[in-house]
């Protein structure tokens, strides 16, 4: 959600659109999207065993913190990237910032024991498409969903959170 709400201030940005924008921004924000969550799962499994009698309790925060901080940041007034300024340093900067959460993401599924390889290529697929349609979304009609999509994105990631606090105490 961070990356497709990006990819909607960057439709909304740049003034002359074309194809080459949305995919060079879709295929970053996929990519790094993808590979986040696998470096977190590797970072999971080495503390797996000094962790498993809370890992429950800590996939809980990371996932509800990285929920509130999306709805917090969905609050916050944002300056989209405009064409001249996109350039491969800025793309490479929103690429890891838009994509923390899922090394976060990547942690939990390590501490729950869920396998990272299909989670990953998934996630790298659905961010590359919400992105590619969110920069023509933005150039549309971004101003009225930017933030409504990060707080439903947000929600869903505290309610995941609650459902493996709720499967794992009860």
């Amino acid at each position: 959600m961070d990356a497709f709400a990006v990819s909607v201030a960057s439709g909304i940005a740049i003034e002359r659109l074309r194809i080459r924008h949305a995919l060079r921004i879709a295929l970053s924000f996929g990519v790094f999207q993808a590979i986040m969550p696998i470096i977190g799962w590797f970072a999971g499994i080495g503390m797996r065993d000094l962790i498993s009698g809370v890992d429950h309790w800590i996939a809980f925060a990371l996932l509800a913190g990285v929920g509130g901080k999306m709805i917090y940041e969905s609050r916050q007034i944002r300056e989209g990237p405009t064409e001249e300024c996109m350039g491969n340093m800025k793309l490479l900067v929103l690429s890891v910032a838009t994509s923390i959460d899922a090394l976060a993401v990547g942690l939990s599924l390590s501490l729950l024991k869920v396998a990272i390889v299909w989670p990953a290529i998934v996630v790298g697929i659905v961010t590359f498409a919400f992105s590619f349609a969110g920069v023509y979304l933005g150039r549309k009609v971004g101003h009225i969903f930017e933030s409504k999509i990060e707080v439903l994105g947000g929600l869903v990631l505290i309610g995941i959170g609650i459902k493996i606090l709720v499967d794992h105490l009860g």
